[in-house]
């Protein structure tokens, strides 16, 4: 599964709550709980919390330990203008 980031010119277009729904969805149907996930992916359990939330606005370097820690591929989109 491959997630998408949009970038246009200085920054990125992301809806959270869409990748917040993937990474939970692919987290439960691997069957490791929040805790484990924060735990291998290094980011805090809160992180990880808003994140799949939808909430807030999380650093790139962050989204990127979560989804290779679940085997997942995060692209960048350069959109054109």
């Amino acid at each position: 599964m491959v997630l998408s980031i949009f970038v246009e010119k200085s920054h990125c277009i992301v809806n959270t709550k869409d990748i917040g729904k993937i990474i939970k969805e692919r987290r439960m149907s691997l069957k490791v709980n929040q805790f484990e996930l924060a735990e291998l992916a290094g980011v805090g359990i809160n992180t990880l919390v808003a994140i799949e939330r939808g909430q807030g606005n999380p650093k790139l370097s962050t989204l990127l330990a979560i989804v290779d820690t679940l085997g997942l591929q995060l692209d960048l989109i350069m959109k054109e203008e």
